[in-house]
């Protein structure tokens, strides 16, 4: 087994963590990712080195998925053959829980989560962004995980090849490595451990605006595709209602031309893996879904307003579940290419040589 801790401007955690895995008994071996700390941060290091971990790094800072990458990069060339379970530098991950993670790891494609359950005093944009996160995971999947963003994490050496071909270099990653497993067929099995926040977890190097917009760019980008739609609507409709046309042409001209504009944007923006999917059938699913979504919202404008809510917060309220429905559906059904009948059998094969 090997317990791989990327790093960046690490403090005496770091060599406390190495030296209880040496006393632990694991026989692991530690690999440890200086992802670019700068020279102030080499004796923190050398003291991990000197008690026995290996440590690889770079001069430069490109965040944790890149540290995670180079690791597993490394592993494979010189240390294959060995389960990874991933754990942070800062203290938040006890010895114990780091080794059950282990001991639950199998061969196959079955990723094993320390999962937190966040009671106690846990830090407010922690919970936070654990709780949008979660939600976030569960629009674009249709599955629920209590803990999306643990970074204990346990891997079997066979997935450390797919585990490379994952995109993003920062936090994003481990977000993406969720999204494309659950994409794949891929498992998760689960682990509780202790949620540990140490000074209000003011060790973490995550930067909320800038990575958050990192893990949660689909979302952002469907929203400004949104509203580009909207805005196609509505400067469609003016110029149709100013060439003399029936309001019906108008509104129906209108949509025509916004949803065409839409769709374009989402399968080659919004979701790129869309362009995998085939052109007639992808647009042939959009404008169904298109015509459910208005008769659903003339629905559930009757129903809310029928129940004695006033017409603007029940538009508002119509509008914001739809918007949540058809970014779930566009990202796991419409612009999402099918498991083939091959796939499934090769997925089926790794399982049973493992």
């Amino acid at each position: 087994m090997i317990v791989l801790i990327p790093s960046f401007e690490p403090d005496e955690k770091l060599p406390e963590l190495v030296r209880s895995l040496n006393a632990s008994g694991s026989n692991a071996t530690v690999l440890i990712v200086n992802d670019g700390s700068g020279p102030r941060f080499d004796p923190v290091f050398a003291q991990a080195r000197a008690l026995g971990a290996a440590v690889i790094g770079y001069p430069n800072n490109h965040g944790k998925g890149q540290a995670l990458k180079t690791a597993f990069s490394y592993i494979a060339a010189n240390l294959p053959g060995h389960d990874v379970v991933c754990a942070d530098s800062d203290g938040q991950h006890r010895v114990a829980d780091i080794l059950r993670v282990a001991k639950e790891i199998r061969p196959g494609t079955t990723m094993v989560l320390g999962e937190r359950h966040f009671d106690g005093q846990v830090p407010l944009r922690s919970r936070f962004g654990n709780n949008m996160t979660r939600f976030f995971f569960a629009l674009s999947t249709g599955t629920w995980l209590s803990d999306t963003q643990t970074g204990l994490r346990g891997y079997p050496e066979q997935m450390l090849p797919w585990l490379l071909s994952v995109p993003g270099n920062r936090y994003e990653y481990e977000l993406n490595v969720l999204l494309a497993a659950r994409s794949r067929g891929y498992d998760f099995a689960s682990v509780t451990i202790a949620t540990i926040y140490l000074g209000k977890n003011e060790s973490s190097h995550f930067r909320p605006l800038r990575d958050s917009l990192r893990i949660y760019a689909p979302l952002v980008k469907f929203s400004l595709s949104s509203f580009m739609g909207f805005l196609v609507d509505t400067g469609a409709f003016l110029v149709l209602m100013a060439l003399g046309g029936p309001l019906w042409l108008a509104v129906a001209g209108a949509r025509l031309i916004s949803s065409g504009v839409n769709f374009s944007v989402n399968r080659r923006l919004v979701f790129p893996e869309g362009r995998a999917v085939s052109l007639k059938g992808a647009a042939l699913r959009y404008f169904a879904l298109a015509v459910l979504l208005l008769l659903a919202n003339y629905a559930l404008l009757l129903s809310f307003t029928d129940a004695g809510l006033p017409s603007l917060p029940a538009k508002i309220l119509t509008e914001i579940l739809l918007f949540l429905t058809s970014f779930a559906v566009q990202k796991r059904f419409l612009f999402r290419e099918r498991t083939t009948g091959r796939e499934k059998k090769t997925a089926t094969k790794v399982h049973s040589q493992a």
